[in-house]
């Protein structure tokens, strides 16, 4: 017996099933996708890396050179805290640098130049570990970066989790950083082990707020400007590990 017709009923419709062809392709553009996430994580570590060395290599020829300890003498005449706000400062200039970047050109000047003017501001704090504390404690304070950066990195990397959430906390939290610097450079507030501590977690959440950026957000030619931001972050957290373990000497 013949059903009368509904006119609300819509005729069933059957979604058309992939070919094999349309299948490959889009397999093959996941992979491409894949692999060019790939070569850019690696070239973002990889200048992270370059930066370092650089970093180390500067710092080297500054000290075999004989210009270390002149340099520091002259920059330690005026208010140590003062070289702590313009450690801060340079690391927001740099970031927004390294967001704003379009051409590599730019975004290797901006690293470059970076990674030199930290060189030039760590020279009193690293003069003042090599001769005037006991022996050892660069090393110690380049080890645990090392070990804090990988051990954070390893979180982003495993859990896939987004630290985007972070961003607006690490503002507040450097701005507050430079109140207690000017705090200290104006009213001679005392920024001991617990500032040292605190500036420690501010750059661990640093860096995994970028590590997550680069992961999830930044294009595939931005490998240098992500290094940049990386190497900001590390920066911060050996300065402060270092600044930790002298005041321990």
């Amino acid at each position: 017996m013949n059903q009368p017709h509904d006119p609300r009923r819509r005729p069933e419709v059957r979604a058309a099933e992939a070919t094999p062809a349309e299948m490959m392709a889009a397999g093959m553009a996941m992979d491409t996708d894949a692999t060019a996430r790939g070569i850019f994580l690696m070239r973002v570590y990889g200048h992270l890396m370059a930066a370092i060395a650089a970093f180390i290599l500067i710092e080297v020829w500054l000290f075999k050179a004989g210009y270390a300890v002149p340099m520091a003498e002259k920059m330690m005449s005026v208010n140590w805290m003062l070289i702590l706000g313009g450690f801060m400062v340079s690391g927001w200039l740099a970031r927004g640098l390294a967001s704003r970047a379009g051409g590599k050109g730019v975004q290797y000047l901006g690293l470059g130049l970076y990674v030199a003017a930290q060189a030039v501001i760590f020279v009193p704090m690293l003069v003042i570990a090599e001769y005037y504390t006991q022996g050892g404690v660069i090393r110690s304070a380049a080890i645990l970066t090392a070990l804090a950066f990988t051990g954070l990195t390893l979180i982003v990397f495993q859990t896939r989790k987004d630290f985007s959430f972070l961003g607006g906390m690490l503002r507040w939290g450097g701005v507050l950083a430079l109140v207690a610097i000017a705090g200290a450079v104006f009213f001679g507030w005392e920024l001991g082990t617990w500032f040292s501590l605190a500036m420690i977690a501010l750059a661990g959440g640093a860096i995994l707020y970028d590590t997550s950026n680069i992961l999830r957000y930044w294009p595939n030619d931005r490998y240098v400007g992500a290094a940049l931001e990386l190497f900001a972050s590390v920066a911060l957290m050996f300065w402060y590990i270092l600044r930790l373990l002298m005041s321990r000497r």
